[in-house]
């Protein structure tokens, strides 16, 4: 595990060039053996893809979304999406590499895309959702100042580009913060 203080973070704007790098970060940070070399694995839960070029690619173009790239001596090493969405600001697809996680790095870059939302779009919340079952991730943003909402929407089960459920029960869960 490394330090975050290893070396200094950038965080720009992802583009087309960067659509392969970013599915397959994405992808060993959620899915497959390589996802259980870090705690936010999904593999247990939901097999096959966690995202596929087309949907990165639409999250780049979209002009009301911004998908950070964050890198360390010029390689990507961790992602997020931050969608414009009105009032208050979408936080998705977000992705640390496997060998980096557990050392504060996801905290470091989930506080850059909050300043970031509140400070491009003025947005005083920001809103995301997590699958029910992922009890230990759910409390993880708890700890950063998330609240659970109670409101709940379906797994789009029979749709393999969001992957291909182990379990009948998934759902996701809207968590919201208030961004000062």
């Amino acid at each position: 595990m490394e330090s975050v203080a290893a070396a200094p973070l950038t965080y720009r704007d992802a583009t087309e060039a960067d659509v392969d790098d970013l599915v397959a970060l994405i992808e060993s940070a959620y899915r497959g053996d390589a996802s259980r070399a870090g705690w936010t694995t999904e593999a247990d839960i939901l097999g096959g893809q966690r995202t596929d070029p087309e949907g990165v690619l639409e999250v780049v173009r979209d002009p009301d979304s911004r998908l950070l790239a964050v890198e360390r001596e010029g390689r990507i090493i961790a992602c997020c999406q931050l969608e414009h969405r009105g009032g208050h600001a979408y936080f998705g697809m977000f992705a640390v590499s496997p060998a980096l996680q557990g050392a504060g790095l996801g905290r470091t870059i989930i506080e850059e895309a909050e300043r970031q939302a509140r400070d491009t779009w003025g947005v005083r919340e920001m809103h995301m959702t997590v699958i029910t079952a992922r009890e230990e991730l759910i409390a993880w943003y708890e700890r950063r100042g998330y609240r659970r909402t109670g409101r709940t929407s379906p797994f789009p089960y029979g749709d393999e580009r969001f992957g291909i459920p182990r379990r009948p029960d998934l759902r996701f869960e809207l968590l919201v913060k208030e961004l000062a």
